[in-house]
């Protein structure tokens, strides 16, 4: 079975809404070299096979992406080539090449996803949707970009602390920007005494 991984950007306070000019696209960043971070990424990228996102990310991504023609971080490549895979009830015709719109419900439209052979499949953005993924029990591992930002206000990742029971850190990793990496393993519960 395949893996539903979450990768958000996130500051120190847990808010991943991309307001106030907090996130910047690897690459667009303050920092001169992010080339630690842009390995990472890329590292990522060749471990997973399917995007899922939301319709409004999905388009803002569209509009973005497919026009950058000096990206050197590889993400223009993948997003273009990568299967993507939108939930919308509304989206027709996605105009991106790869793409498939998910209609149904959302349990039986990932858990079909999971259950087909290939690498990973990677949620980014689209904060209601990840919230509904993290409240249907289906993220298997979540990737935090944290950013060494407090904001005080804006939608966090995580609403409700009964959502998860329990993660396991995997892997801790600071790069010369300040961000760090948390990559974390949801803990299944174990199954009740018979």
């Amino acid at each position: 079975m395949r893996d539903l991984i979450v990768t958000e950007n996130i500051t120190v306070d847990g808010v991943v809404e991309a307001t106030e000019g907090w996130f910047a696209p690897a690459g667009d960043g303050p920092q001169a070299d992010q080339s630690d971070l842009e390995a990472a990424l890329r590292a990522h990228m060749e471990a997973a096979d399917a995007f899922l996102v939301g319709r409004v990310t999905f388009e803002q991504m569209r509009d973005y992406w497919p026009k950058q023609t000096d990206d050197s971080t590889g993400i223009t490549e993948y997003l273009n080539t990568v299967s993507k895979y939108v939930v919308s009830r509304t989206l027709r015709d996605p105009h991106w090449e790869h793409t498939t719109v998910l209609r149904g419900a959302l349990r039986a439209e990932v858990e079909s996803l999971k259950s087909r052979p290939g690498r990973d499949i990677v949620a980014t953005g689209s904060i209601s949707l990840v919230q509904e993924l993290i409240s249907a029990g289906l993220v298997d591992e979540y990737r935090l970009f944290v950013y060494p930002v407090v904001l005080g206000h804006g939608r966090r990742l995580f609403v409700d602390a009964s959502e998860i029971a329990k993660l396991r850190l995997m892997e801790t990793r600071p790069f010369g920007s300040g961000i760090v990496l948390l990559r974390y393993r949801t803990v299944q519960p174990a199954p009740p005494p018979s």
